[in-house]
């Protein structure tokens, strides 16, 4: 089992760095999925615990001048990793001015991926190294970390702003601790508290509505565009999505399942994130 990367391009050092500074804000611990093409930050919490899931996609040939990845026999060349990303971000952080970050598996006293990060100097290069502890998955784990299948969804909604969203959405946590997420396919969507003592609602409208490519999605809608779809959600979950966008998306979808789940679904260039909340019973 083997495996070599390497960052040039200052850009896209610091929008790996970003990439994992992303995942450690919502995750303390994942899975690292490493193929050919892709690699993979992977949390599957218990959802029947209320847990989240998340999927983040990254395109290596967008990123690295060198990517090589050997796994065993059997393994079509993927490696599973568990690991925490603050490590990989504490590493990240020597290299932002680096001028090549190599990365690579190795295995000292226990398996670790290593960053060799070389950095500029008036005299010589200066090379700092970080070995950042990993657990191999074994093969017969790997269907734990299959990307999640989301169920037929009601209403799949592009977002606002998320800095409004966030900004919103931070002060209605001071009220409770559920926020009721609504949309509809006439592009209206709601954020609600509701409280003995309060009730609080921001309505957005005229936002694009999305189709993706869900085959028996429209088995799941209702035939009125003004039926709302709704999911009660844990605030504090929410907020750890809204708060990590370090990375400009292209666009975010709001995806609901009615009174069951809530999937935001990041899209980058070269990079994709997928966001699940179940909803919480009411």
């Amino acid at each position: 089992m083997r495996f070599k990367a390497k960052l040039v391009e200052i850009s896209c050092i610091h929008h790996f760095s970003r990439v994992v500074s992303t995942v450690s804000h919502m995750a303390k611990s994942c899975a690292l999925r490493l193929t050919p093409n892709k690699l993979y930050f992977i949390l599957n919490d218990t959802a029947a615990q209320g847990g989240v899931t998340i999927w983040c996609e990254v395109n290596q040939s967008a990123l690295f001048e060198e990517f090589r990845i050997e796994g065993n026999e059997g393994s079509h060349d993927n490696i599973y990793l568990e690991l925490r990303p603050d490590n990989l971000v504490k590493a990240m952080k020597s290299g932002l001015n680096a001028q090549i970050v190599k990365i690579k598996l190795t295995n000292k006293v226990s398996p670790c991926l290593t960053f060799e990060i070389i950095l500029p100097s008036m005299v010589r290069t200066r090379t700092v190294t970080h070995d950042t502890p990993v657990n191999v998955i074994p093969q017969e784990q790997w269907d734990a970390y299959q990307e999640p299948q989301m169920p037929e969804y009601n209403v799949s909604i592009v977002m606002p702003s998320l800095k409004t969203v966030r900004n919103i959405v931070d002060k209605m946590k001071h009220f409770t601790t559920q926020l009721v997420i609504s949309a509809n396919m006439n592009g209206y969507m709601t954020l609600k508290v509701q409280t003995d003592m309060v009730s609080a609602t921001t309505h957005f409208r005229n936002l694009d509505v999305e189709d993706l490519d869900n085959d028996n999605s429209n088995n799941n809608r209702s035939n009125s565009r003004q039926e709302m779809s709704e999911a009660t959600v844990d605030i504090k979950k929410l907020l750890a999505f809204l708060h990590v966008q370090i990375v400009c998306p292209t666009k975010v979808i709001c995806s609901i399942v009615h009174q069951r789940a809530v999937q935001f679904y990041l899209i980058h260039d070269d990079f994709s994130l997928q966001y699940f909340i179940p909803a919480i019973a009411t």
